[in-house]
């Protein structure tokens, strides 16, 4: 799993974030909101259907655990794309976008 420094590091071009940790993965937050979570080395950054979609195109998938009960759970947080650890003004540009929507659910 990515560390905190790691973390840290990665988005740095986009701003400082806090990292806590939560549930076995990462919760990482910008102003006071999570807007992405790093679960088993991977990071995913919040979305709504629209962003889901754009980042679908992108090669993305949506995060999903299977319960103890066997039934699957997917969550509103997709894959960040392979080619934003690589540019950095995608990576800014695809985390302000979640930091907005996570910003806008309560």
């Amino acid at each position: 799993m990515r560390d905190a420094d790691d973390i840290a590091e990665l988005f740095a071009p986009f701003r400082p974030v806090g990292i806590r940790r939560m549930f076995g993965g990462l919760g990482i937050y910008a102003e006071g909101k999570m807007f992405a979570l790093a679960v088993d080395g991977e990071v995913y950054l919040k979305t709504d259907a629209a962003f889901a979609e754009a980042l679908g195109h992108l090669g993305s998938r949506p995060f999903a655990y299977a319960r103890k009960d066997g039934r699957v759970v997917t969550l509103s947080y997709w894959l960040l794309p392979d080619a934003a650890y690589d540019e950095p003004d995608m990576l800014a540009d695809l985390s302000a976008r979640a930091l907005s929507i996570a910003g806008a659910r309560p």
